[in-house]
């Protein structure tokens, strides 16, 4: 997949394996846990063990198409791209820190691109860190747009839930009625990573008298969240006992919402920003993007 013009000969890169993931998963600690720490923010991931068991789901998950690059026969690095739903997501990319600013990074981000457009993607999407600029300047290099500020937020669960409204488990039988919400919202469904929270039993619906009005995959780093309004969003925040991985992604555009959440106790991890290349739309309701977008 490495043209040789854009590369060092000794780079390849290869389709990811779950043979892959404990050498990858040691270097996605590593990346995030180093350029973190020299911008003086903790750690996405806690150790290296979540690394390896998150690269190891992504690996071995038919809905994600993986990569990794070598130099010398050494893994440096690996990416990943969520395709499963009409949107493509980006991501957990990560370099070696010993092994940065040699067009590993760049290449992983070309294949994926590459494979978006064979899809027919209608277009791809991903979050970074607001703080490294390295990242923020080749993905806009390579086409892709900032849409939305955000804020990584975390704190003790707030257990408030607007009056009027309820939340129970997501079921399978509400998975229509939430692409549907999801499409008025943002004009596309996210219907594969949806049905995977449900099956994970960690989905969530708000209902507003009795009528599905948002839903989250999850409230935390790897899920997603809508609402009609930011009562929803208020209510699905409300009603999550944690807010997994270092928190969840708040567009901090939205005042209402981020103002809400200083208010209940919860506070801002980090900067990270929303970009995207291809079809977006402004969202028509208030919602939470997940690290993937």
């Amino acid at each position: 997949m490495t043209s040789p013009a854009t590369a060092p000969s000794s780079l390849v890169i290869r389709r990811a394996t779950p043979a892959d993931a404990d050498a990858c998963g040691a270097i996605c600690y590593a990346a995030f846990a180093t350029i973190n720490q020299e911008h003086n923010f903790p750690p996405d991931l806690p150790e290296p063990e979540a690394g390896k068991q998150l690269l190891a789901m992504l690996f071995s998950h038919p809905g994600f198409f993986c990569l990794v690059a070598e130099q010398h026969g050494e893994i440096v690095g690996s990416n990943c791209l969520d395709e499963r739903s009409p949107i493509a997501g980006v991501g957990p990319i990560t370099i070696s820190p010993s092994a940065q600013n040699v067009g590993a990074g760049r290449q992983l981000m070309m294949a994926v691109m590459n494979r978006a457009t064979e899809r027919n993607f209608a277009g791809v999407r991903l979050v970074q860190a607001a703080f490294h600029g390295r990242s923020m300047s080749l993905y806009a290099k390579l086409g892709f747009d900032i849409r939305e500020p955000l804020a990584v937020m975390q704190g003790p669960a707030v257990h408030v839930v607007p009056e009027g409204l309820s939340v129970r488990a997501a079921q399978p039988a509400d998975l229509d009625t939430c692409n549907a919400l999801c499409h008025r919202i943002h004009g596309h469904h996210r219907s594969g990573e949806l049905l995977d929270a449900i099956n994970q039993r960690i989905a969530l619906v708000v209902e507003n008298h009795g009528r599905i009005s948002g839903y989250t995959s999850l409230v935390g780093f790897f899920g997603h969240t809508i609402g009609e309004s930011n009562q929803d969003l208020q209510a699905l925040i409300g009603a999550s006992t944690s807010f997994p991985g270092p928190g969840f992604l708040l567009p901090t555009r939205n005042t209402e919402l981020f103002r809400w959440c200083l208010g209940h106790g919860l506070r801002v991890v980090e900067p990270m920003t929303l970009m995207s290349l291809g079809l977006y739309n402004t969202p028509t309701g208030a919602f939470l993007p997940s690290i993937l977008y």
